[in-house]
């Protein structure tokens, strides 16, 4: 997309030089003969062709300028800016000394466009001051003129006021093929994924390849799985914060809907299972890649080039409900998407941070990286993440560390303005630049209370003030491992659930749940006599009226009873011992009664609910403090 918008501007740019009726500068008829020739090659995109018979123009009449810009032009529209400048100059050279305003002026402007393609900015922008005495009014005027002017200034911008960055390439035995792009890293930091590629050819085809973090170095890179990459192009992958689910693209397989399609794996018992195609909710006729997965996998952000979009390749999303259904996908819109192309997202771990790589937004080269930050109206309008984590190339595929410390990223190298290789680099990160409210990391296994086995539980992170699920994770099956990664929010509630199990639930706060490493939860299997404290549920001191930010928890006791018919309950409320034993019995009494109200009118049948009062005669801790009263004013439910 970037080729051929600089090829409109060159045209356009010869547009402005031409005079009306196609009037030249010489009037030598073979030369001009050449020049044509090389306008009707160019047309039909034979740029080789084009580029000789531009050359053939000014060699046979050395004062031809028109073909000297036009030659350079075509070299800078295919990647050759070296050549390019070499011709500049040799124009520049020839220029005779009176009456060479007009091409003074148009060669100095190309040879700004041609040293912003080499990377050489300061010189960029003497070339581009150098031209502006002689541009006419006609050319000053031309949209592309104005368009390119905005990216001189966001050049000069940057680097007057540079981001530092500490860029290094990653370390053997890392980087040790042709070509690894697209690195993608688990929340701990401590395995990173990427796709690798031997080389350029049809034949060398894509696979997901791993490498673990033992001790601060990177070990030897390894294939995923076989059930994984197979002879078909399986590459750009993301995983979820736990670990558990990944999905990834793989092109031309037997069951794709379109050129590439994304797929879906989890891991079991430590072992990925068979990858399925995420359907046509999610994929289409066209090209869908570049996952992004949000930290707790409920939404998906993905790039391609279906046609109902703002332009070339877009950003796309896809939401998880609770069932594991993918929604239909939609696009993001604008202010993310413009006609050109958007490519790469990433959304970092707090979900409100949204990465990508556009041509279609003003930027210093070619792609550029940009940042967009959601609110309450969605995705605002993206900010260039400046320079030098932007330049005149390509950048890509950009992952931010959960510890917001590292980013990682892809740098090509170029030969003849081809990529030839890749390689995995990383930088730290700018702290300029704002991600949004720090992260908190939890990690822990879920187990079964009476067997020690691991268990395969669903945790989830909710909201109590607007009763929202804001985060969903899962333990992992054979050890049952877990990791939290979500928004340092204050006044959460962390559910933990498996069916046949009581229901864990804490207070994030309150419990200090924050940041733990090895926090250890334990299911107690279902069984009568057993009992849970019901986390979550508020009263006023001195008060039977359930407060707003209880509705979330009861609704979870709700569903625990639907889930589990056969199961029925007594509800113990619980004071502390501030004012009377009769007095605490009968407020902890109506307590009670109006948690078993709210299970009544939400169809829990009368006779599975029975509530009893304990007022202050069983504390969990001594009631010394105004923080130990209020741990023992609570609601217990007990398995009858």
């Amino acid at each position: 997309m970037m080729r051929q918008v600089l090829l409109f501007f060159l045209l356009t740019f010869t547009a402005c030089l031409q005079v009306r009726g196609q009037t030249y500068s010489i009037i030598d008829k073979r030369a001009i003969g050449y020049y044509e020739e090389g306008e009707s090659f160019l047309s039909r995109k034979q740029f080789g062709e084009a580029a000789g018979k531009f050359q053939d123009a000014y060699q046979r009449s050395k004062d031809f300028y028109e073909a000297y810009i036009r030659h350079a032009q075509t070299l800078l529209s295919t990647g050759r800016s070296g050549e390019a400048l070499d011709v500049v100059g040799l124009a520049e050279n020839r220029l005779a000394i009176k009456d060479s305003d007009l091409f003074r002026g148009r060669l100095a402007w190309l040879k700004g466009q041609v040293l912003v393609e080499m990377g050489h900015f300061e010189e960029a922008l003497q070339a581009v001051e150098q031209s502006e005495p002689y541009l006419t009014e006609e050319f000053t005027d031309s949209e592309a003129y104005r368009e390119k002017m905005q990216q001189f200034r966001m050049i000069e911008e940057g680097i007057r006021n540079p981001l530092s960055l500490n860029k290094e390439k990653l370390p053997a035995p890392l980087n040790r093929f042709q070509l690894q792009y697209f690195p993608v890293l688990t929340a701990d930091g401590k395995r990173i994924f990427f796709t690798k590629r031997d080389g350029m050819s049809a034949r060398d085809h894509e696979d997901i390849f791993f490498s673990n973090r033992d001790q601060g170095d990177w070990t030897e890179p390894e294939p995923i799985s076989l059930s994984i990459n197979t002879r078909y192009n399986e590459g750009t992958c993301t995983i979820s914060a736990d670990g558990r689910l990944l999905i990834f693209t793989s092109c031309d397989t037997p069951d794709s809907f379109g050129s590439c399609d994304l797929y879906l794996t989890e891991r079991v018992n430590g072992t990925w299972q068979k990858p399925r195609n995420m359907g046509r909710n999610v994929n289409s006729r066209f090209w869908d890649s570049q996952p992004s997965l949000s930290a707790d996998g409920g939404m998906l952000f993905f790039s391609s080039n279906r046609p109902e979009g703002q332009g070339g390749n877009d950003i796309w999303f896809s939401k998880r409900d609770g069932t594991g259904q993918w929604s239909p996908a939609e696009n993001l819109g604008q202010p993310v998407n413009t006609a050109g192309d958007e490519v790469s997202p990433f959304v970092f771990f707090n979900n409100t941070v949204l990465f990508f790589a556009s041509d279609g937004h003003k930027g210093f080269g070619k792609k550029d990286l940009f940042i967009s930050r959601y609110s309450s109206r969605g995705f605002g309008p993206p900010e260039n993440l400046g320079y030098p984590i932007n330049d005149q190339k390509d950048q890509l595929a950009l992952f931010i560390t959960a510890q917001k410390d590292y980013a990682y990223y892809t740098e090509n190298s170029y030969h003849q303005g081809k990529a030839d290789s890749s390689f995995l680099y990383r930088f730290d990160f700018p702290e300029e630049i704002d991600l949004g409210e720090n992260l908190v990391v939890t990690e822990g296994r879920v187990l079964n209370e009476q067997t020690g086995e691991p268990v395969e539980a669903v945790l989830s992170l909710v909201n109590l003030e607007n009763d929202s699920t804001l985060y969903t994770f899962r333990s992992e099956g054979e050890a049952g491992t877990f990791t939290m990664i979500y928004p340092d929010k204050s006044f959460s509630g962390l559910y933990v659930e498996k069916q046949g199990y009581m229901p864990r639930i804490y207070n994030v706060d309150r419990d200090n749940l924050k940041n733990q490493k090895n926090l250890e939860i334990q299911l107690e299997p279902i069984s009568s006599g057993n009992r849970f404290v019901f986390e979550n549920v508020f009263f006023d001191f001195d008060d039977t009226q359930l407060k707003p930010a209880s509705i979330s928890s009861l609704k979870r006791l709700v569903a625990f009873l639907e889930t589990h018919p056969a199961v029925s309950i007594t509800i113990a409320g619980h004071t502390d011992n501030v004012g009377s034993d009769a007095y605490n019995l009968t407020l902890s009494t109506q307590r009670a009664v109006e948690v078993k109200e709210f299970l009544l009118e939400s169809g829990i049948e009368e006779s599975r609910i029975a509530t009893r009062g304990m007022g202050s005669s069983a504390p969990l801790v001594p009631n010394e403090t105004e923080e130990n009263r209020a741990f023992n004013r609570r609601i217990e439910v007990i398995i009858r």
